[in-house]
């Protein structure tokens, strides 16, 4: 049986901001539906992602800013770094692990992202 994540809900306080924000880092708007007072869906996709995210109101009880970790994997970390300073981002410098280069950036409201290059397998003894 296959299952595939497609949709992440990230609290946030201010679905205006937060969409803002999330498209000054790159991620493409693919729906924008207010479907009550009450419930609002905006659904975004990072570039190259089968995943989307998903904020708005009445979509998640988790306090806004509380998702710590979450995390994509991006081809070169130095250009990913480069490229969301270059749009305004206030993205954290490369780490370096054994495990990975990371580039890490928070939303507005403290949702924090971790953006991996992955380590070439293939040059390890």
């Amino acid at each position: 049986m296959d299952m595939k994540l497609e949709l992440v809900m990230v609290p946030v306080t201010d679905v205006d901001r937060a969409k803002e924000f999330y498209e000054k880092v790159g991620f493409v708007a693919d729906h924008d539906y207010t479907v009550s007072e009450e419930i609002r869906f905006v659904q975004l996709t990072p570039p190259g992602s089968a995943c989307s995210i998903a904020i708005g109101r009445g979509l998640t009880r988790l306090t806004p800013g509380s998702l710590d970790n979450l995390q994509m994997v991006v081809a070169d970390a130095d250009t990913t770094l480069a490229d969301l300073r270059s749009r305004g981002v206030d993205a954290d410098g490369v780490e370096e692990h054994p495990w990975g280069r990371f580039v890490s950036f928070a939303d507005r409201d403290g949702n924090r992202w971790a953006l991996q290059e992955l380590p070439d397998w293939s040059q390890q003894s």
